[in-house]
């Protein structure tokens, strides 16, 4: 059984280095991100966004990014941690760093979005995780990605 000790969090400036870490992250999780043109498309907009690294030593083990989307509000618009991984508290943590950040940059709300609950176990457990991070349910669009995976909104005030 893996600890948690000799985990560490940091913020990630360098591109390259986001979409490596992003890379071996996403494409560990085919469950989630199994879709490869959308895979691509998050590793590729890493590049540019608030990146926040979850290492255990020297190894990256999941991350979050944060997208402006307005001016007071910010998305996590993707999160990934290795499976070995889940369910250790590293992903909560994850989280409350960049929620801090967040708020020190001046955002007042975040949101999330995720597939509604009810469609897939493994959703299911991503809408329980941002839940418990205290996210609100906020709103359903029924076919903004498509009729398969309706899209959950979430939100919260920093």
């Amino acid at each position: 059984m893996l600890g948690t000790t000799g985990i560490r969090i940091i913020s990630v400036v360098e591109s390259t280095e986001k979409q490596r870490i992003s890379r071996t992250v996403l494409e560990a999780l085919p469950d989630w991100f199994g879709i490869p043109e959308s895979r691509e498309q998050y590793i590729k907009e890493s590049a540019e966004q608030r990146f926040f690294a979850a290492y255990d030593s020297e190894k990256p083990i999941g991350f979050l990014c944060l997208k402006e989307t307005g001016k007071e509000t910010v998305e996590l618009c993707v999160m990934g941690m290795l499976k070995d991984y889940h369910r250790k508290g590293i992903g909560r943590k994850l989280f409350e760093q960049a929620r801090e950040k967040a708020k020190q940059a001046g955002y007042l709300f975040m949101q999330v979005k995720t597939v509604q609950m009810g469609r897939y176990a493994v959703y299911d457990a991503t809408n329980h995780f941002y839940l418990s991070l205290g996210f609100k349910e906020f709103e359903v669009f029924p076919t903004l990605w498509d009729e398969w995976n309706p899209c959950q909104v979430y939100v919260m005030a920093l």
